[in-house]
């Protein structure tokens, strides 16, 4: 006779964590007897008899094996192991009312991850305003922020990289809004040579003094677009390096005014007098690249950074060494 194959044993999945024994409720009690001052409080506090609120927290001392609570003449004090328990309570209840929201969101449809990708010559600190403001909102939202230069936010939109972006160059064919016009200008330290010149600087100095620029983060990149056809170059990778090469007498730059305002008041950096006394002016742009199929995420956080960034234009218009609005 033919053997017979073997049953196939069917394994049950098994739970990596044993099941709680102590409820959330029971917590909440135990928090409540703590931060109401006694349990007749707590019973007021969370609408429910005072026996209820006694027996819950009863219930977990027991089964716990603890004693959360001791006696001192009329009043219930919490003992060491009791004041341990308070505090886990109070993270396990946080934890748990995140978690509920979380969940609430993503069945609304909010993005766990939104991309941002930003030129530098947006300012940094109205950037944090907007995160700050969102992050009270959406919490569980994490942010993945690209700094960019030049070429390097469209680049970031068209390889499908950001989910939003502000930028100064707008891709083909996109929808784009105006959200603010930031000024650069040209500026050494005040010991620079061309500071001593004794005269107005002309564009023939410039291009016999070392010029500091920012590298464009595109992965196809053109080395032409630069300010002034100088010899003498350092590109470094970001807007911090370059304001503190400059701040060292280390070359010249074209920098945003609002990004260094600090230097300009401390006497770190000088505009230089230029014969035509030349500004660039940047249109900055908020781009959605996809508006249809855009998260409630991403909508919410444009709303945000349009709100806040027509707030604070509007109050540097009265300070015509401020960002301005065209």
């Amino acid at each position: 006779m033919a053997a017979r194959a073997p049953k196939s044993i069917e394994k049950k999945p098994s739970l990596s964590m044993r099941l709680p024994h102590i409820s959330l409720e029971q917590w909440r009690c135990l928090i409540a007897v703590v931060e109401a001052g006694g349990y007749a409080q707590a019973a007021e506090a969370l609408h429910k008899s005072q026996s209820s609120v006694t027996y819950a927290v009863q219930k977990l001392e027991t089964t716990l094996q603890v004693r959360a609570f001791e006696i001192q003449g009329r009043k219930a004090k919490l003992t060491p192991t009791g004041e341990m328990l308070y505090r886990r309570a109070r993270l396990l209840l946080e934890d748990a009312d995140a978690m509920e929201r979380a969940a609430s969101r993503a069945s609304a449809g909010w993005e766990s991850e939104i991309s941002l990708a930003v030129e530098i010559l947006f300012p940094n600190w109205l950037m944090f305003q907007c995160l700050n403001r969102f992050g009270v909102e959406s919490p569980q939202t994490r942010i993945e922020w690209y700094e960019t230069v030049l070429d390097g936010t469209p680049e970031a939109l068209s390889t499908g990289k950001a989910d939003l972006a502000i930028t100064g160059i707008l891709p083909p064919g996109s929808a784009a809004e105006l959200l603010m016009t930031v000024r650069a200008i040209a500026v050494s330290h005040p010991d620079h040579e061309l500071q001593k010149l004794g005269r107005p600087v002309e564009y023939r100095d410039l291009r016999k003094h070392r010029h500091i620029t920012v590298r464009d983060t595109s992965v196809k990149r053109d080395k032409k677009a630069l300010t002034v056809d100088a010899t003498n170059r350092w590109t470094v990778g970001n807007m911090a390096t370059s304001i503190g090469a400059v701040s060292r007498g280390y070359g010249f730059s074209w920098l945003p005014e609002e990004k260094i305002r600090n230097e300009l008041r401390t006497g770190e950096l000088k505009p230089l007098p230029l014969r035509d006394d030349r500004q660039l002016t940047q249109p900055l742009y908020l781009v959605i690249p996809d508006r249809d199929g855009a998260g409630p995420g991403v909508r919410r956080l444009a709303e945000i950074i349009r709100e806040e960034t027509k707030s604070t234009c509007f109050e540097y218009k009265r300070d015509p060494s401020g960002f301005t609005l065209p």
